[in-house]
Formats: C-alpha cells, sequence, structure tokens
C-alpha cells in the first residue's frame, strides 16, 4: 500500500491530467497525499521587462495556495500542501526525502528537441534522482 504520495503540479495545463492520474492509483484512507508546487526562483540578474505589468510574488502564492486547495478538497484521504521556491526537481526530490514518498507523481510537457536540451526536463531529473518510484504522466 502507498503511504505517502507526493503529487508534482505546475502552473502548466497539463495540471488536471496528474490529479485525474490520482483517481487510476485505488488511494486508501490511511494514504497521505503531498500537493506541492514549486515556484521557480528568480535570478538576481535576470531581467523583467519594464513595459508589461507584474503579478506580485504574493499574488501568485495566493493563486497557487487557492489552486492546491481546490484539488485538496477532492481527494479521499489526508492531505497538505507544499508551496516552495527553488528549483523545481531539487525541490521535488528534497520534499519527497522529508515526506518519505513511496511515489512521487508527475507531469511531463512532452518536450523534445532543442526545446528539450534548452529548458531541460524537471521529469527526467526527478527520475533520475528520486528515492522512490516516479509516475510521469504525459500530455494527451
Amino acid at each position: 500500500m502507498l503511504k505517502t504520495i507526493l503529487v508534482a503540479l505546475d502552473s502548466s495545463e497539463h495540471r488536471q491530467r496528474v490529479i485525474q492520474s490520482l483517481e487510476q492509483l485505488n488511494i486508501q484512507p490511511a494514504t497521505k497525499i503531498i500537493l506541492c508546487h514549486v515556484m521557480p526562483s528568480l535570478e538576481p540578474d535576470s531581467e523583467m521587462p519594464v513595459d508589461r505589468p507584474h503579478v506580485s510574488e504574493d499574488a501568485l502564492y495566493q493563486e497557487t495556495e487557492k489552486q492546491l486547495q481546490s484539488y485538496q478538497a477532492d481527494l479521499p484521504c489526508e492531505s497538505e500542501l507544499e508551496i516552495v521556491n527553488g528549483d523545481p526537481a531539487v525541490e521535488i526530490i528534497r520534499l519527497a526525502h522529508i515526506h518519505q514518498a513511496d511515489l512521487i507523481v508527475i507531469g511531463s510537457r512532452g518536450l523534445t528537441g532543442l526545446k528539450r536540451i534548452l529548458e531541460g526536463s524537471v521529469s527526467s531529473q526527478v527520475v533520475t534522482d528520486a528515492p522512490c518510484s516516479v509516475l510521469v504522466v504525459k500530455p494527451d
């Protein structure tokens, strides 16, 4: 039986598919689900365009928390929310260690070729470095 499942959600359109994949796992009431979101840290020397409005970090955090809470309300078991800042793959792996996860559920953006090389693959890095099994949910 899976005691703890870490569900890594980002702000992409694929997050709903990741949540739907939980229905296929036959989750028991004794299972604990950790819904997590990693907010990428801004590089200190990164440039932000001044001709466009910016959403504050607090507003992004509140929006993310509200979205996770809506998913949390539909879960059939105990759950927690984790919203952290940092490198997504590193933070997901760190949370898996902290919560002693039995499974990580993560989405894949399905990047290929040059985009995958330039942007990297969070799911690939998590699969490689995770302390437990990883379920990668592919896009449609």
